[in-house]
């Protein structure tokens, strides 16, 4: 096995997804892609692909997005990973969570998918569910809103103020995983329990 990192960012493909809360993976992608001063190409796993190191002397990362649709997500990452030559302990999937509150970013390995229909793909794909997850917080929907309708919507106008600090928080927490590992990781990004 290879000491790369297989980093997917999850979406929908196509313009009229790009805003959406369930892109929020993506979002982060192109955030990391920025931040390695390269372009995304088209990969035979039907994903866009690009290949970098994290920083001088960094780790090795393979950033990837799906160009299915979230919830076949699975195909392209276990391809991408069978390609690679990368095991599910080096794999990070960048989601939306509306289990957690808007703007917060959380790190975990393995556990259930929480109804997220491209974890659930992917944790198919893989034959387990224990790989690397950095989950960006979006918040659970107003009211009596679907789940799907309030993922499928764009980030509203008082979040979308929020949102470039979010992507930056996000791609740290990534970028501090693949360096440092998940324990380190989860102790910066994790907000401390205070007593009550």
């Amino acid at each position: 096995m290879t000491d790369t990192w297989l980093i997917v960012g999850l979406g929908n493909p196509g313009a009229e997804y790009q805003g959406n809360r369930h892109n929020v993976g993506q979002m982060v992608l192109d955030e990391l892609a920025g931040r390695l001063g390269g372009k995304f190409k088209t990969h035979k796993s039907r994903a866009q692909v690009l290949e970098g190191r994290l920083g001088i002397g960094g780790p090795r990362v393979v950033l990837s997005k799906p160009m299915t649709y979230m919830n076949v997500s699975g195909g392209p990452v276990a391809g991408l990973a069978n390609f690679y030559g990368i095991g599910p302990d080096r794999v990070v999937a960048v989601h939306d969570e509306i289990d957690i509150p808007f703007n917060t970013v959380k790190l975990k390995v393995g556990g259930g998918e929480g109804g997220h229909n491209g974890l659930r793909d992917i944790s198919k794909a893989l034959g387990t569910k224990d790989y690397l997850r950095v989950r960006v917080g979006v918040g659970r929907p107003p009211g009596r809103m679907e789940t799907a309708d309030y993922v499928l919507r764009d980030f509203g106008t008082t979040e979308r103020k929020e949102v470039p600090f979010l992507l930056d928080e996000a791609a740290d927490a990534v970028e501090m995983l693949v360096r440092e590992g998940l324990t380190a990781a989860q102790q910066k990004f994790h907000p401390a329990k205070t007593d009550v």
